[in-house]
């Protein structure tokens, strides 16, 4: 696993996989942080020495927050290797090799406390994947290999489909704290990396119901039953939780992997 200048996926299998609202949403919420920091460099020439200096930090404190993410993965974190977890190793190689990417990510276990999560982030020309223990177990001790090589083919998707370069974060950085804004691009963001996972594991969509129920009680809860729902429970307040959520509403996400015929909905 390299650490040279960072590469993302082949161009076209990026374009075949991605949401289709990711890019406009994208695109308006850079126009968000640009309209801020321009707005931030005119107050500073008029003499405001507050607001200004906090927004024109963002770049650092973006940077800052990414590298202390990264070195918390490193230091407390179980690296995966081809000698330590060297199945979900393969996966990871083989997640980066099936989206044409010219090098694999680093890979870490994180202590999960109970929290069923994996994400993926970067520092400088590093990207990498993290899995919560309690996920990652899934795949291990609990004998559903296919549902881990969905949840890697998701987080390494996110880094194939560049979720992950620092001028992404810091271009949709004052969005993200607008109710509702940045939380959108967030939603199409999952579902674009859905659709890497499902192109590197279909049969592993199964392992999302340890999304609604945990580790132990999904193998009894029925995927199409709740992909369902996304037809009937509807109405206002499922719209603002979706919403004001950086990931698709479990109904939403499900019924998008059940029915490939349409994109997840986004709003």
């Amino acid at each position: 696993m390299g650490h040279g200048p960072w590469r993302w996926a082949d161009r076209r299998l990026r374009g075949s996989l991605r949401h289709p609202r990711e890019i406009p949403v994208l695109v308006a919420c850079v126009a968000v942080t640009v309209f801020a920091v321009v707005g931030a460099v005119s107050r500073a020439y008029s003499g405001d020495p507050n607001e200004p200096l906090l927004l024109l930090s963002l770049p650092a404190l973006v940077y800052f927050v990414r590298g202390q993410l990264y070195a918390r993965q490193r230091v407390n974190g179980v690296r995966i290797t081809e000698d330590q977890f060297p199945e979900a190793y393969r996966m990871v190689v083989e997640a980066a090799a099936a989206f044409r990417m010219p090098q694999a990510p680093e890979a870490y276990v994180v202590l999960g406390n109970g929290v069923i999560n994996a994400y993926a982030s970067g520092h400088g020309f590093r990207r990498y994947v993290a899995i919560n223990s309690d996920l990652f177990e899934v795949g291990g001790r609990l004998a559903d290999p296919d549902a881990l090589r969905f949840v890697i083919g998701h987080e390494v998707g996110h880094i194939a489909a560049g979720h992950t370069s620092f001028w992404r974060h810091f271009g949709v950085s004052v969005a993200n704290v607008i109710p509702g804004v940045g939380s959108s691009l967030g939603r199409a963001q999952e579902y674009t990396a859905d659709n890497h996972a499902y192109a590197f594991c279909p049969e592993g969509m199964q392992g999302l119901r340890a999304l609604a129920v945990g580790k132990y009680l999904y193998p009894s809860v029925d995927f199409d039953d709740i992909a369902a729902r996304a037809r009937t429970d509807t109405g206002f307040f499922v719209l603002l939780v979706n919403l004001l959520s950086s990931h698709p509403v479990n109904t939403f996400r499900f019924a998008a992997l059940a029915d490939r015929s349409r994109p997840g909905r986004v709003f």
